[in-house]
């Protein structure tokens, strides 16, 4: 049992990224941005193919976040430049990326068995592959919940929040909306294809088809995140994004233990999703019912 956790909260960590990268578009700037299902495979994909031709597994991380970057521009571009809208910006650039993916692997997908990953350095140190994953997981997961918590503070990543909040109120500050937009876009993609290259070193091996339903994923740790953990102020958002894909995971994990198919993840996943999207207003339609009720408890008592 204590393995299985182990195994989610490894997991869990390196999808927080990628989660992180979903609630910026989502969240911040009210977009529902479906590259991120073609970035996340690019990262892995960019990772792998550069590992395997022996390139140093840093090196080859940190060219997969440019890939991801570029992704995110594209998308930008296209829904700013080209006016066309976010929801199919993204769509578009998803399934170019498909395409993309298969150039740069050359294949469906790459394996790194027996090969030198970001992870090495600690096994070497004497840790198992997981504990390797949760370690390194945590310095890059906290990492850069403190970047972020400083960028979002800053000028330039407050004009990118209230861009989200009231475009228009932004733009009469003479903000360039457009602009605050694309960089968006370009910091969510980058930090999802960090999440796809991590996590393709940690399953050893990338694959065109890993990305499938990751938007869904990432909506699910999201909310799963804001419904248990809070959303007071920007930090403990931040933190409850990496606790939330946590929990995800090890729900997923004891899921798959009660003996639920894997096939049904998928359905799962989207029927969770669904629900907590659609609480606040069952709760609403609830809140009358409930309001009456008590009204005439507290008649009855009175009486």
């Amino acid at each position: 049992m204590t393995q299985i956790i182990l195994g989610a909260v490894s997991l869990g960590l390196l999808w927080a990224i990628m989660t992180i990268g979903v609630y910026i578009t989502y969240r911040i700037l009210d977009i529902a941005d479906l590259t991120v299902e073609g970035s996340l495979p690019l990262g892995a994909a960019i990772a792998a193919s550069a590992i395997s031709s022996g390139v140093n597994p840093y090196l080859a991380t940190g060219v997969a976040i440019i890939g991801g970057l570029a992704a995110g521009l594209t998308t930008g571009i296209l829904h700013t430049k080209l006016k066309i809208p976010a929801l199919l910006s993204g769509i578009l650039t998803m399934i170019a990326l498909y395409s993309i993916n298969l150039r740069v692997m050359g294949k469906a997908n790459v394996s790194l068995l027996r090969m030198d990953t970001v992870y090495t350095v600690f096994q070497k140190l004497g840790l198992n592959e997981t504990n390797a994953v949760i370690i390194l997981g945590i310095i890059v997961v906290f990492s850069l919940v403190c970047l972020l918590y400083w960028f979002f503070g800053t000028e330039l990543g407050s004009a990118i929040r209230a861009t989200g909040n009231n475009p228009r109120m932004v733009r009469a500050q003479g903000i360039n909306t457009n602009t605050m937009k694309i960089l968006g876009l370009v910091i969510s993609n980058g930090l999802v294809a960090l999440s796809g290259a991590l996590i393709a070193q940690s399953q050893s091996f990338a694959d065109v088809q890993m990305g499938t339903g990751s938007i869904v994923i990432g909506l699910a740790s999201v909310i799963i995140g804001e419904v248990l953990f809070g959303k007071r102020s920007f930090f403990s958002r931040l933190i409850s994004l990496v606790l939330g894909a946590i929990t995800y995971r090890i729900i997923i994990a004891f899921v798959l233990k009660m003996g639920m198919p894997a096939n049904d993840l998928k359905l799962f996943t989207a029927i969770t999703v669904a629900i907590a999207l659609a609480l606040p207003n069952i709760k609403k339609s609830l809140q009358p019912t409930f309001s009456k009720f008590f009204r005439g408890g507290e008649n009855n008592a009175v009486r």
